[in-house]
This record gives C-alpha cells, structure tokens and sequence, in this order.
C-alpha cells in the first residue's frame, strides 16, 4: 500500500485541484470541501445539495467527539457550487453517480489518484484531503494538541506522522498533564517497562550495526537505516535542547 502524504506545495495543490476540476467539477468541490473542514471521505459522501446550495457556510462535526468547526465557501468555490448545483435538487447527494445515488469511496479514490498520476504525484488518495487540511492547520496554528483532539489521535505522535511531520520531543511533553506525567513516571518503572524498552532500542541498534557489514544488503537497506537514524538523531537532539546533556 502506498503511502498517502499531504500536498504542502501551494503551486502543486493549486494545479493538482486543476486536474480535478478538469476531471469532474464534483471532485475540486470534494477536494477543497475535504480540505477545508478536515471531513474524511465517507462524511463527505452524505452531504447533500442543500447542504451547500446557496449557503456561504458549512457548518460540520469532526469524528467521535463531533468538534463542531465551521468553514466559509471561498468566492471561487462558491462559484463552482452554485454552478454544478444549479439544476439539483436539495435532497440528492451532492456527488451524486448513476440513479441520484452517492458515488462510491472507491471512485471518489479512483479519481483523486488519476489526477495525482497526472502530475506525477504518487502519494495521493482519497486521506490526502484530511491531510492537507490537519498539516494547514498545525502551520498555521502550531497547536498539535488541538489538532490531536480534534483528530481523535490517540497522541500528538500519531498526529505528527499523520501530517508528514518529525515529532518534536517538546511539544509533546507540553501536551501531556501533570497526572499523564504522574502515570508515565509509573508506567516505566512497572515490571521495569522503561528499561526493558531501552533495552530492546539498543539490542535494535546492535543488530543493525552487526549488519552494516552484511554484503547481501541491498541499497534500499542502507537508505532505511540512513532515514531511521536522521529521525533518532533529530529526537535525541530535541529531547536535550535548551538541557545540559
């Protein structure tokens, strides 16, 4: 399976969303109604007509814990809506397929990987809305918190690989309350989970340097191991910053 990245490149979004409007104008809605409220593709699907038509806001809930967030139709989106609606009817699905029915997630996914082949994009898919919008929103606000909450991540780490990001050491520790701390501080020291832990990322390493001089590695070995030990270098760099090591 592929991974699915955001598009952080604001030239490559707008040309990407080209392709989609290209495609179908229902696919640019879905893209940039996905991107701007964080709606994950299967919520998507059971809006309808009149949720958008003739409306400047769409006001939606997110996940479980339905955070209520609102978003406001940019001019030229709003344009395309009341242009693809204009002859609906309110109560049919706004993506609407064969016999007035919802097109599918898999032809929704179908589509947003056609135009990303176009570009030369092989990281898209149907997560790459939700995406776009959880890393816009971390940009612009730096609140991985919220965005976790507003996710419903089980933690600020999920959420930093949701978005492409490295986790930053810091920023989740500010995250965590003083009784998360409390109950960390217990866990490790639990049946010595946190040396048992240590121990198994230091056999880890052990093991790899014993295969560092293995001739049968292939290239793509070696460009593993350089990407796994950048990410602990940048960890164990943010974990001590601003500390006396």
């Amino acid at each position: 399976m592929n991974w699915v990245a955001p598009i952080k490149d604001e030239e490559t979004l707008r040309r990407y969303e080209q392709e989609l409007m290209n495609l179908d104008p229902k696919y640019f809605i879905m893209f940039r109604l996905g991107v701007g409220t964080g709606l994950q593709v299967q919520e998507l699907l059971k809006l309808s007509v009149g949720d958008v038509k003739g409306k400047e806001i769409l006001t939606v809930y997110l996940g479980t814990k339905r955070v209520k967030r609102s978003y406001c139709f940019e001019p030229d989106l709003k344009a395309v809506i009341e242009e693809y609606t204009a002859e609906k009817e309110d109560d049919i699905p706004l993506f609407v397929g064969h016999r007035n029915r919802a097109i599918s997630r898999e032809q929704a996914y179908r589509a947003m990987k056609s135009a990303g082949q176009k570009l030369g994009l092989g990281s898209v898919g149907a997560q790459t809305m939700r995406k776009t919008f959880a890393w816009k929103y971390y940009k612009n606000t730096g609140d991985i918190a919220y965005l976790t909450h507003l996710l419903n991540h089980a933690s600020p780490s999920v959420t930093f690989r949701f978005i492409g990001e490295k986790p930053k050491v810091d920023t989740i520790a500010s995250t965590m309350t003083p009784e998360e701390n409390v109950r960390a501080r217990r866990s490790l020291f639990e049946g010595g989970s946190g040396i048992n832990r240590m121990e198994y990322i230091k056999d880890t390493m052990n093991l790899l340097e014993d295969e560092m001089e293995n001739p049968g590695n292939d290239d793509a070995f070696y460009g593993r191991v350089e990407a796994l030990l950048r990410s602990i270098e940048d960890l164990i760099s943010d974990f001590y910053i601003d500390r006396a090591v």
